[in-house]
């Protein structure tokens, strides 16, 4: 990814950021996959590759005219030997003797296309041009072909090291982990956990846990958000980027100071919160405690009416219309991204209906899509029994007892696998939610999916996801994270899997 470039380019040349090269890359398409690293929504187009020289030709200049990031690189003054060591890095494994003797040949030239520079470093700069434009550069290649049996093959240490560190912090293994894959230390289960634990206590890993989350529940999303001001006057689009911030807090909070997990993060009362959202909240201002740096403030919900992710206004708030909540969008997330039950596609029939003149949202809805309409067997089943349950949180997520005037009901079934399963409001759902086998699995295949780079593969990947989901169910998010990433998945790949 993008990102990935940039924080590799920064650790390969140790730089004091990155170099922001990449803003004017080809953007990388999610095609419809929940995180931007799944290898199959990406691609090298034409653009990109070009786009990759100019950056390439940028960050060359940029170090050969830096004596300080000239000095960082090894083998100063030896060709050779810089090739080697610092070829090597930029790989991600040792150069074949083919390989450095094809590289020495592009560093010979390097003097006569620049010819103001010194012999070493116009060989220094054309090498690095090559270098980042190299497919073992810009691809993670795994290219491994040791026969383990079962249709599997066994990835080199190198290849392991990079699989660790692209999971954990989105970058090229730094030194330390180079050292554990040419040592040998990570062929074995000891050492593999070593290194996993080290990445994983790292503020780096912290970063990564946040944009799981952030890529998961579509937080971006909350930056885009308009309401009516007849009806929320005060609203005001800087509120959704507060939004997506408290988001972030809870979850860092939750995985990181709490050791919490999915139970968690779907049924926390800890919160964070501008004055701005302590407001909707109803949290009265008094009651802050001192803010932090970006001016959000630790704050408890209350239990009554507030239970996790589901109940945060950030999520609320996106799946609401300008005026109310919209129960049908709020189900259909709930359903695929914390259940994961599988949706069909929309009735013909259904292509432009419209919400009717029923009293209440939730009459609406029922009337709409319930049991009896052509929406009975997916909304009336799924989507609908799930949206009810946040009846009580209005369009920007506030808490409301009435609408148009009439109490509200909040109450449902849910067909779960393991069988029906009734809740009163968004708070016993919330419960419910977090006692479910199927969500656990749900959470786990998604860090399946996150961590490896791949979309999950229900045959492929059912063991492993039962085994995760199994630690979900009593654990914490980096006893999942920690469980697959020591795990036999990390250190084969399939033998019909392409080598990348």
């Amino acid at each position: 990814t993008s990102v990935q470039w940039e924080n590799t380019v920064k650790d390969l040349f140790e730089l004091p950021e990155v170099t922001g090269l990449s803003s004017s890359f080809a953007p990388d398409a999610l095609g419809g996959k929940a995180f931007e690293n799944n290898q199959s929504a990406l691609d090298v187009t034409p653009q990109l590759w070009s786009d990759y020289q100019v950056a390439a030709e940028a960050v060359s200049a940029l170090v050969t005219g830096d004596a300080g990031l000239m000095a960082k690189l090894p083998g100063a003054g030896d060709a050779t030997k810089f090739i080697e060591d610092f070829g090597a890095r930029v790989f991600r494994r040792p150069l074949s003797g083919d390989e450095v003797t094809a590289l020495k040949a592009v560093f010979d030239k390097g003097a006569e296309l620049y010819p103001d520079l010194d012999a070493f470093t116009a060989g220094v700069r054309l090498s690095i041009e090559a270098l980042l434009q190299s497919p073992h550069f810009v691809y993670r290649a795994e290219l491994a072909t040791t026969d383990a049996g079962d249709g599997l093959v066994e990835l080199s240490p190198y290849e392991v090291a990079s699989r660790l560190s692209y999971a954990l912090w989105n970058s090229m293994p730094d030194p330390t982990l180079f050292d554990a894959a040419e040592s040998g230390d990570l062929d074995t289960q000891a050492g593999l956990e070593e290194q996993v634990d080290r990445l994983l206590g790292s503020d780096r890993a912290k970063e990564t846990m946040r944009v799981f989350f952030d890529q998961l529940y579509e937080a971006e999303q909350y930056e885009n958000l308009s309401k009516a001001p007849t009806k929320y006057p005060d609203w005001d689009p800087s509120l959704g980027a507060q939004m997506r911030m408290e988001l972030s807090k809870f979850v860092s909070h939750i995985v990181f100071e709490e050791n919490g997990g999915a139970r968690e993060v779907l049924t926390s009362t800890t919160t964070f919160v501008t004055p701005e959202l302590a407001a909707i909240y109803g949290i009265p201002e008094s009651e802050l405690g001192t803010p932090d740096a970006d001016g959000f403030s630790e704050a408890k919900l209350d239990p009554k009416e507030r239970a996790g992710l589901l109940t945060r206004l950030g999520f609320l708030a996106w799946k609401g219309t300008e005026t109310q909540p919209d129960t049908i969008l709020r189900g259909v997330f709930m359903t695929r991204k914390i259940i994961c039950q599988q949706l069909g596609d929309p009735p013909d029939a259904a292509a432009g209906a419209m919400l009717g003149d029923e009293k209440t949202n939730r009459e609406k809805v029922d009337a709409l899509t319930g049991q009896g309409t052509c929406g009975a067997s997916c909304h009336g089943t799924f989507i609908n029994p799930a949206g009810f349950a946040l009846e009580h949180y209005g369009a920007i997520g506030e808490w409301r007892d009435q609408d148009n005037g009439e109490a509200i009901d909040s109450s449902s079934t849910f067909p779960f696998e393991g069988g029906d399963k009734s809740y009163a409001d968004a708070v016993e759902w919330s419960n419910v939610l977090a006692d479910s086998p199927q969500v656990h699995r749900c959470f786990s295949g998604f860090w399946v999916e996150y961590l490896m780079g791949r979309s999950k593969d229900d045959k492929r990947d059912e063991v492993l996801v039962e085994k995760l989901a199994e630690v979900s169910k009593d654990g914490s998010t980096l006893d999942v994270v920690r469980t697959l990433l020591v795990s036999d998945a990390i250190r084969f790949r399939l033998a019909a899997q392409e080598g990348m």
